[in-house]
């Protein structure tokens, strides 16, 4: 308890250079922690995916579609409980800024393959009876001001023209982590559309989405899918959903590898700035230590007073920081509008910022501590400031 006392009066014996050296951690932890934040993000899709849910694209590329006629013959093998097909929409709400995903997707069996997407069957069932209604997400109403009955009109990129969908529902997560900033349309309206615009685009079917019975079971059904069109016009090429979610995150490793390398480049330099702060202290109270030694105490002492001030200043910065990060972290989810669909502090995201603060305190207090429980009395007593 007296050493408690005696480190907590010590750290703001200078209080100017204590809370510069604490802003420094409170910056460098809350930046620490919204760049890790970023990288969860980044890879949101991928861990929010099920085991129990197969892909089917084509095998040369995703921008190729398959014939709607392959979802028959995926339904019939063995271990394969539900299909669905979708399209990738790709269109313009009022401005090109406004980037969000569309999906024309079939109707009746797209939402049972996702019960993480809860709506009500009301709703639902609103939405199957009507060719130009859509389904979104709870974010992506909050974020545009939707309500149900609402006409959103998309400028079509992929698909030109200019398309009205009416809101029939808007879905809810089952867990915090799932992504609720996506627009679901029927893939029906949009083949009937293209079977008078546009023939030959039209039955056809950009993914399939397969639910399987056991998720063991998944290599040997992605296996066997792709065997049924073997050396067929449309080849496929089956995979997990996690698999599938992970190659678009592939695409962009090189962003997620320097998002990693800042955030531990703003650990390393703060780092710096702390070994000179407890440096600084330490050095002025050479002669208090060797005082210290001449009236008894141990070099151990000195080393847990030297080790403790650091700890607390960093632990004070620590704190500051992490109960930053909530409120920065959620600003820049609402700025970022739907570029993040998730984008939560995670309980490791905590524990690494405490780590991080732990291992500065650390090194930071090792040198200085040394020195000075080496450093014998007489020539302690004799150092000047």
């Amino acid at each position: 308890m007296y050493f408690l006392k005696l480190i907590l009066r010590n750290i703001f014996r200078h209080k100017l250079r204590t809370w510069l050296t604490i802003i420094g951690l409170v910056v460098a932890v809350l930046a620490f922690g919204l760049l890790r934040t970023v990288v969860d993000a980044w890879y949101a899709g991928a861990d929010a995916a099920s085991n129990t849910r197969l892909v089917t694209r084509n095998a040369i590329s995703l921008i190729f579609p398959l014939p709607i006629t392959y979802e028959e013959k995926i339904r019939k093998i063995d271990g394969v409980r539900a299909v669905a097909h979708a399209n990738w929409f790709g269109g313009v709400y009022i401005t090109e800024k406004n980037f969000f995903p569309q999906f024309a997707v079939d109707a009746y069996h797209w939402f049972d393959l996702y019960p993480e997407f809860v709506i009500s069957p009301e709703q639902k069932k609103a939405f199957q009876l009507d060719r130009k209604g859509c389904i979104v997400g709870r974010k992506l109403a909050n974020n545009y001001g939707w309500k149900i009955g609402d006409i959103v009109p998309i400028r079509g990129t992929i698909f030109p023209g200019n398309w009205e969908f009416v809101i029939r529902g808007i879905y809810d997560g089952a867990e915090k982590k799932t992504d609720t900033s996506q627009f679901f349309f029927q893939w029906d309206y949009l083949n009937e559309t293209l079977l008078k615009t546009a023939p030959r685009r039209a039955n056809l079917a950009g993914i399939y989405f397969i639910g399987v019975t056991q998720p063991d079971g998944a290599p040997e059904i992605s296996a066997e899918i792709d065997k049924t069109f073997k050396n067929s016009l449309a080849e496929t090429l089956t995979e997990t959903e996690k698999a599938f979610q992970l190659g678009f995150v592939a695409m962009t490793e090189a962003i997620v590898v320097a998002i990693r390398a800042v955030s531990f480049l703003v650990i390393f330099i703060i780092m710096t700035v702390m070994a000179n702060t407890i440096a600084m202290t330490a050095r002025e109270r050479t002669t208090e230590y060797a005082t210290l030694k001449a009236l008894g105490f141990k070099p151990r002492h000195i080393t847990v007073l030297i080790f403790g001030e650091s700890f607390a200043i960093a632990l004070i910065g620590a704190i500051i920081g992490i109960a930053l990060t909530f409120p920065v972290a959620s600003k820049f989810a609402e700025t970022m509008g739907t570029l993040f669909p998730v984008f939560n502090v995670s309980h490791s995201t905590l524990l690494m910022q405490l780590s991080a603060a732990a291992i500065v305190a650390l090194v930071a207090a090792i040198l200085p501590s040394y020195r000075a429980s080496r450093m014998p009395i007489v020539e302690g007593l004799r150092n000047i400031g």
